[in-house]
Formats: structure tokens, C-alpha cells, sequence
């Protein structure tokens, strides 16, 4: 049985998404504080997805990959330009650098992943960061959506790389064909259904 349970943690309240299954533990982008939340917990991971590589999604990816020996799995390549450390500490004034890890697994131009002997559909959206990835589980109707889409937001598209109507096209091009019960669980925020979204999302209308 799949358990599922959310961290936040870091200086934007990011979620860090935990999936306990019975032979598989899975963590779904590594905000600030993740790493000392699962020793904490005393779980460890069997893998480590990334939704997207802006800086507050994987402050903890090094920490967790050195401290689960665990695979992670990304878009691309580990990339400083992804991050947004350096637009980030231009405009705070202050200098902050990601530790860097190394993308086991480059997802570009692949459409599914099996892990933990779950298959993964894989839905490129970008628009918020040219690496935006959601990764959709059939299975369970479950959908994390990284930043691309929130309850009741979008992902903003102000960022370099960003893309506001690539990011509107893209929801709808390959979200809105998944059903309409996907649970979502999105880098910020609450919890949400796609129907919900498609209803009631006023960026979406």
C-alpha cells in the first residue's frame, strides 16, 4: 500500500514529496532540510526525482543522494544556469550556491521511467524552467507537477527561460488528456485535482 507524505521546508516553503511503498521509498524534489526530515523519520531513499532544478527544488539533492546512495533522475544534466543561484543572489544581494550532484538518470526526450516497478508517464512542460518535468504515476492517478501548475496558480514565468503561454499550452496539451480524478501534488502549496484545476484555475480559463 502507498503511503504518501509532504515536507516543506526552505526559504519559499517548498515541497519535497515522500512516497513509501512496500519495497520502495521515493522522494520527489529535495527542498532545504529534506535530508535531516528523512533521518529524522528514519526512512531512506531508493530514489530521488527532480521536477525541475531551480535552486529551492534541490537544495538537498547532494545530501540526499550522498546520505541514500539513491539514483537521481532529472531532465538534464546538473546545470548552474537551472538553478537560478546567481539571478537569485544578484537580487538579494548575497551570494548562495547549490552543492552539486550528479543526474544519475537524464530523462530529456524519454516519455516513461520504471521505478520501483511502477511505471512513470513523463510529461515535459516548460515555461517556468526549461527542465520542468511532471511525472504522472497511472497507477495511483498521482501527478507531481513541480511548479508547473498549483491550486488555483501557475508557475510563474518571469524567470530566464520562462514562457507564460509555453507553459499555458503545455498544461493543456498534456495535462488535460490524464483524468480529471489525478490527484496533484504540486512544489508549492496544497494538493489539488486536475479537474479541479480545469474548472476553476482563473489562469486557465
Amino acid at each position: 500500500m502507498l503511503q504518501l507524505e509532504t515536507y516543506t521546508g526552505g526559504i519559499v516553503e517548498t515541497n519535497g514529496h515522500l512516497l513509501r511503498m512496500p519495497r520502495f521509498n521515493l522522494l520527489v524534489d529535495a527542498p532545504q532540510g529534506v535530508a535531516r526530515w528523512l533521518e529524522s523519520q528514519n526512512v531512506k531513499v531508493d530514489a530521488l526525482f527532480l521536477t525541475h532544478q531551480h535552486f529551492d527544488h534541490v537544495m538537498d539533492a547532494s545530501a540526499v543522494k550522498e546520505g541514500h546512495a539513491c539514483p537521481v533522475y532529472a531532465w538534464t544534466e546538473f546545470d548552474r544556469d537551472l538553478t537560478l543561484e546567481k539571478f537569485f543572489g544578484a537580487m538579494a544581494g548575497s551570494a548562495f550556491s547549490v552543492p552539486e550532484f550528479a543526474v544519475d538518470h537524464v530523462l530529456k526526450d524519454q516519455t516513461e521511467v520504471t521505478v520501483g516497478d511502477q511505471v512513470w508517464k513523463l510529461q515535459h512542460i516548460p515555461g517556468h524552467s526549461p527542465d520542468s518535468l511532471c511525472f504522472w504515476l497511472g497507477a495511483e492517478n498521482l501527478l507531481f507537477s513541480g511548479d508547473v501548475i498549483f491550486s488555483g496558480s501557475l508557475g510563474r514565468s518571469d524567470f530566464p527561460g520562462g514562457s507564460h503561454q509555453q507553459l499555458v499550452t503545455g498544461i493543456r496539451e498534456k495535462l488535460w488528456s490524464l483524468p480529471a480524478e489525478t490527484q496533484v501534488f504540486p512544489g508549492h502549496g496544497p494538493d489539488t485535482t486536475l479537474g479541479e484545476e480545469r474548472r476553476s484555475n482563473p489562469f486557465l480559463q
